[in-house]
């Protein structure tokens, strides 16, 4: 499809259609580069090059491309090439940005990190190819280690690092893979169920390797990572929690502002609109407290959710069942809503022991295009207390669908008339506010079926709201972790333990938690303005085509989209 395109513009060059012709070939050009940019030699580097020498070149090449696509003019490119140019810029900009804020130095949040990285890629060896490709990721985690190692002490030198008080429990994260056997360690487990086509002789060879490679760089790097955080880094990192009270914090924090939402928003009105959501919310909530007839305080209603037997299961299991029949009947509804469906099917699974006890409640963990795995929709089954079944509805529509997974899987299967990137490409304001929209679209759906589950929904909507609030009272106005528990507790219904896990994760990563809330009003003010303006007109699978058909945009882009769709049906 390039070259074919490349051939028309070459063709419309020599017609004399030269302005044009040379802003979409060097629109194509830009776009190549970006694609085709590999900036270190994946053999050599199975786990990436982590070094600030290849931070650095690039860099080098994002500002030789920035240059390149300021130079194009938008007016002269097709509708489909400027959303291209302008996705890309914004792309190119904040991994500029990026680097310029140092956070190569800082590889850590919260409930993650460099290391925990490499879970994500235990899978089930279904080939030969796999179990050498595997063998060789596990070869080079002692260099990936060390990479990352150099990184977080030069994050220590410069003032950029994360704040001691997310570290709490921290120590399960690399604790639990340094086993006294190969055997229990969660990186051998791929190999205890090799399938059938390899012979006796292959899974001898295979095991033996496996088993060495355990033994010699596995598990030395996790004793290597323990003895750095609990001897170096612990002692030696920051007490304030606060980015902007970092080198040059509060600048990044606008930029991350900016990036988060894909808005010019400010942190004064970010916070404002969070107290402003949160006291509709509050009303909408103290109604379904009177529905139920419940005597007592809001406080009181709040504590009765998180004590109360009826509200919890009973094991990891029952968690997990549940999860499953409420997927179903979220599948069941899909044709009514949407026009389009992705071809990936999902599985719903349990979040891996190994980092569960700092992790979310739920996650959606995507697949590549034509890989043979599904996508997954994990669900936290630790800590059962602390994980209601009121609010697994809403969970379940968030993560699943027709939430990221609806979302993701269509994104990597649009036409490959799409640019590559953007068949990738991930932006929280579009992602993540398509997510949350779809917790109150499981209410149209029929699948909350008591009023606690709609509280539930109500509940996760006021978790975001909040958000807005304390995301910027800590890296803005200088709120302390207690303030913002505190908040937390008095408006949302999350367990004290999920307050806590949260909060701590804003903490670790400043502006993300903003993306929800400000993408799922976006969405549905654009939704109320084409049902205001189309009347009967309006079709409710054509609007939800529209948002989800160009694949990830940012919010100024999504609303370009949506008024060319109502004026198109008004014309028609």
């Amino acid at each position: 499809m390039k070259r074919l395109t490349y051939i028309v513009l070459c063709l419309a060059l020599s017609l004399g259609c030269s302005s044009i012709a040379e802003d979409q070939l060097a629109l194509q050009e830009c776009i190549d580069q970006y694609e085709a940019y590999d900036s270190y030699d994946r053999a050599a580097f199975p786990l990436g090059d982590h070094t600030e020498e290849r931070y650095q070149a690039d860099y080098d090449f994002y500002g030789t491309l920035l240059e390149k696509m300021a130079g194009i003019t938008q007016a002269r490119l097709t509708s489909e090439d400027r959303i291209s140019l302008k996705l890309l810029t914004f792309l190119v900009e904040d991994h500029r940005a990026n680097f310029e804020f140092k956070t190569h130095l800082n590889p850590l949040l919260s409930d993650s990190g460099f290391h925990n990285s490499l879970v994500y890629r235990v899978r089930p060896l279904t080939s030969k190819k796999q179990s050498i490709a595997y063998l060789k990721m596990l070869q080079a985690i002692p260099m990936f280690v060390d990479q990352n190692l150099i990184l977080l002490k030069k994050g220590l030198e410069s003032g950029v690092s994360q704040p001691l008080i997310i570290f709490e429990g921290y120590e399960s994260s690399y604790d639990k893979h340094i086993t006294e056997t190969v055997e229990d360690n969660f990186y051998f487990s791929p190999f205890i169920n090799l399938p059938d086509q390899f012979s006796s002789k292959e899974k001898d060879s295979i095991l033996g390797v496996a088993h060495a490679t355990i033994q010699k760089d596995v598990i030395p790097s996790f004793q290597k990572i323990k003895s750095f955080f609990e001897t170096e880094y612990y002692p030696q990192t920051r007490k304030a929690i606060g980015v902007s009270q970092t080198p040059n914090g509060a600048a990044f924090y606008k930029d991350r502002i900016a990036y988060y939402t894909t808005l010019d928003m400010t942190a004064e009105e970010v916070h404002q609109l969070g107290l402003n959501e949160v006291a509709k919310i509050k009303n909408a909530m103290e109604s379904i407290i009177e529905e139920v007839d419940f005597q007592g305080s809001f406080e009181d209603f709040f504590a009765f959710l998180r004590s109360d037997k009826q509200f919890y299961a009973q094991s990891g299991d029952e968690l997990l069942m549940r999860a499953r029949d409420i997927a179903k009947r979220l599948d069941e509804q899909l044709p009514k809503f949407f026009k389009t469906l992705p071809r990936t099917p999902y599985g719903v699974a349990a979040v891996p022991d190994a980092i569960a006890p700092k992790y979310t409640g739920g996650r959606y963990i995507p697949t590549r295009p034509n890989s043979t795995n599904p996508g997954y929709y994990w669900v936290n089954t630790y800590n059962l207390p602390s994980r209601p079944l009121y609010v697994l509805p809403a969970l379940t529509a968030h993560e699943a669908v027709p939430g990221h997974h609806l979302q993701m899987a269509l994104n990597s299967e649009l036409s490959t008339e799409i640019p590559s990137f953007r068949r990738s490409l991930y932006l929280s304001a579009y992602g993540e506010g398509w997510g949350l929209y779809t917790e109150a679209l499981a209410g149209e759906m029929g699948i909350y079926t008591t009023a606690y589950e709609r509280f539930g929904q109500l509940t996760y909507s006021m978790w975001r709201a909040c958000r807005l609030v304390v995301d910027t009272g800590i890296h803005a106005f200088g709120w302390s972790k207690e303030q913002a528990v505190e908040f937390m507790t008095a408006n949302t219904a999350l367990s004290f333990h999920e307050i806590n896990t949260e909060v701590d994760r804003y903490i670790s990563w400043p502006g993300q938690a903003l993306a929800y809330k400000v993408g799922e009003l976006k969405i549905s003010e654009l939704r109320q303005k084409a049902e205001d303006a189309l009347g009967e007109q309006f079709d409710i699978r054509e609007f939800h085509n529209i948002i989800l058909q160009k694949g990830t945009l940012t919010l100024p882009l999504m609303e370009e989209e949506v008024a060319a769709y109502i004026k198109q049906e008004l014309n028609e």
